[in-house]
């Protein structure tokens, strides 16, 4: 029977551990933690992200950027600390006032230009106009999937998007569907402004040399992945792409690994693929590899 696995609850009324659910986002957030050292990279996650997207042609002169689910707000204050002569203006959008209490803390120093939504990430469409660029970052895993479904006896909203879309099902074994990021890339794609967004895939990609991270990852359709007091589930990017394709939106996306840059150097293949960790710096790397491998990233424009 399906089943939707839902989090708001947990994000509406608990207090979310970023920390024990291993972000990217987390992992990377100054120069100085322990991701940023073990491979180098001298800036935090928001500042890499804001070159990826300068290269990508939407963050520009003049930007007004929206982030919804922006967690302690690491993202943010990178990116701001390299790119905020390029940004006019910040909504940050958050289902959690816990959370929210944190980015407006951790965001004080552009308070002057900063506005704090309290909001389902489905209501934020009603709350926001003008916007350039909005970033979903690590947070579409937490949208509603309906679970455990016969794809010869599918629930009606699932059988309507399916066939809608043209999205691919298997031909008999029960499926996770997304059916929370496929409806909101479906609004999101109405609207003309570029959306960055990033999540575990069901279904990855990986950089040129290094496909030896296809190693042993399970691929196909939307698995559980059980945190502390909830679960998320990986996303079925084909089907996102479809659907934003569908509203004659323009489409890339890649390997996460994109973002930090990092590329095929050999220690990293020797110590992913013979599992060596007999230091702390290669406990790190192969730990992160494992992790940010089933990742992608997905731009609408």
């Amino acid at each position: 029977m399906t089943e939707i696995n839902s989090t708001y609850d947990y994000h509406k009324s608990g207090k979310p551990d970023l920390i024990n659910e291993y972000t990217i986002c987390e992992s990377f957030a100054s120069e100085k933690s322990p991701c940023s050292l073990a491979f180098d990279v001298k800036k935090p996650y928001g500042a890499l992200l804001g070159d990826f997207l300068i290269r990508l042609g939407v963050l520009n002169p003049d930007s007004i950027i929206a982030e919804a689910g922006g967690g302690y707000g690491s993202l943010m204050i990178g990116m701001l600390q390299e790119h905020d002569h390029l940004i006019d203006r910040i909504i940050m959008f958050d289902l959690s006032f816990y959370l929210l209490k944190i980015q407006r803390n951790s965001l004080r120093k552009w308070q002057a230009k900063t506005d704090f939504i309290q909001a389902d990430i489905h209501e934020l469409f009603a709350s926001i106009s003008g916007i350039n660029l909005l970033i979903l970052n690590e947070v579409i895993g937490d949208m509603n999937v309906a679970c455990n479904n016969d794809p010869g006896n599918m629930k009606k909203e699932v059988n309507d998007l399916v066939r809608k879309y043209n999205l691919e099902i298997p031909e008999y074994e029960f499926f996770n569907f997304n059916i929370g990021a496929v409806r909101l890339v479906e609004e999101i794609s109405r609207h003309n402004y570029s959306v960055f967004l990033s999540e575990h895939s069901s279904d990855p990609v990986f950089p040129e040399g290094m496909e030896y991270l296809d190693r042993g990852l399970e691929q196909g359709f939307p698995r559980e992945i059980k945190l502390h007091k909830h679960s998320e589930f990986t996303i079925r990017f084909s089907h996102l792409v479809k659907v934003a394709q569908s509203f004659g939106r323009e489409v890339i996306t890649g390997p996460l690994i994109d973002v930090p840059g990092f590329r095929n150097i050999d220690s990293m293949r020797f110590i992913f693929l013979n599992r060596i960790c007999g230091t702390d710096k290669q406990e790190i790397i192969f730990e992160l590899l494992d992790h940010i491998r089933e990742y992608r990233w997905m731009l609408i424009k």
